[in-house]
């Protein structure tokens, strides 16, 4: 399970995501909630968050959906350019990370919605599409685990 786990933060770093990068969105959402939240190990909570078996699998597949596409690998050429696009209507990516939210409860999927809406930090910077590599998939799977590791801390530190 170890090599899963940095299998996945291997692809997460090739693909310009860090850990620290997944901790300042977690921190963005939760900021306003949590009043000691710089003194808490959300870095802790984020490995957490991707040492689950599910959520491995989730980010393994789409980041991989990602880097077939750069290479023009994918196979049909209509899906491959809606992917390379991100159009809009296309939404299995957010249905991917819809998967990883439905592990922690209804505030992480509230959180998702809300981080995939206002795009804070590295997600905006994921979504820019001026990177030169697909990133259809791995922003919204970076917004369900910072959404995730948000709702775990919300829920060990609720009142």
């Amino acid at each position: 399970m170890n090599e899963m786990y940095d299998d996945c933060i291997a692809l997460l770093e090739e693909r310009g995501v860090t850990l620290k990068d997944i901790v300042d969105c977690v921190v963005y959402l939760q900021k306003d909630y949590i009043a000691n939240i710089h003194e808490i190990d959300i870095e802790d909570i984020v490995k957490s968050v991707i040492r689950k078996r599910e959520v491995q699998n989730a980010l393994m597949t789409a980041i991989n959906i990602d880097i077939q596409v750069d290479k023009g690998a994918f196979g049909n050429e209509t899906i491959q350019n809606i992917i390379r696009v991100d159009e809009g209507l296309y939404g299995i990516d957010e249905v991917m990370a819809y998967g990883i939210c439905n592990l922690y409860g209804s505030i992480a999927l509230t959180n998702y919605g809300y981080i995939d809406k206002v795009k804070p930090g590295i997600i905006g910077k994921l979504n820019d599409h001026d990177a030169g590599q697909c990133n259809t998939f791995i922003d919204d799977i970076v917004g369900a685990i910072a959404a995730a590791a948000a709702s775990k801390l919300a829920h060990s530190h609720s009142k």
